[in-house]
């Protein structure tokens, strides 16, 4: 590959990433009130909950942000042959495919507790989902961000 890059596209998708942020600390926040305000002292449970599986995805998260910051920054380097284009671009739907699977994951999640017998485990089930929903994409917002700035320093 060349050694020449072009960081224009990355730097666009960095700020789309931290705008996206913004709206999902909102909502975080947002959905939280709502929560704090139905579930009472289960509200603070389902944050201990919430926290320790976040601790537990934190590595496979970032792991697959780094992997994707690194293709992302391969993908603009300039004189791409054919061949790595194709295999970059086979490397970005694959990535694709996994982020949409575990939007899929959460939805389908969410979707199966519709029928649950007891309101209060339904909100609270609900709010394990919506916590972890948001904050798993805002670790990989995070952690692609920060992995994309370190990639450019050192391409730089």
């Amino acid at each position: 590959m060349s050694s020449g890059f072009d960081f224009k596209k990355l730097r666009r998708l960095i700020m789309i990433h931290v705008v996206v942020q913004i709206l999902l600390v909102i909502l975080l926040i947002y959905i939280a009130l709502l929560f704090q305000a139905t579930l009472g002292p289960l509200f603070w449970k389902s944050i201990i909950i919430t926290m320790i599986i976040q601790l537990i995805n934190f590595y496979p998260v970032n792991f697959f942000a780094n992997k994707e910051a690194k293709r992302e920054l391969a993908s603009l380097a300039y004189n791409l042959t054919q061949e790595e284009f194709k295999s970059l671009r086979t490397k970005r739907i694959i990535g694709e495919v996994i982020k949409m699977s575990v939007f899929a994951f959460f939805l389908i999640f969410a979707l199966t507790f519709k029928g649950a017998p007891s309101i209060v485990a339904t909100r609270f089930t609900y709010s394990l989902i919506f916590f972890n929903f948001i904050l798993t994409y805002l670790t990989y917002f995070q952690c692609f961000n920060f992995a994309a700035k370190q990639e450019m320093k050192e391409k730089t």
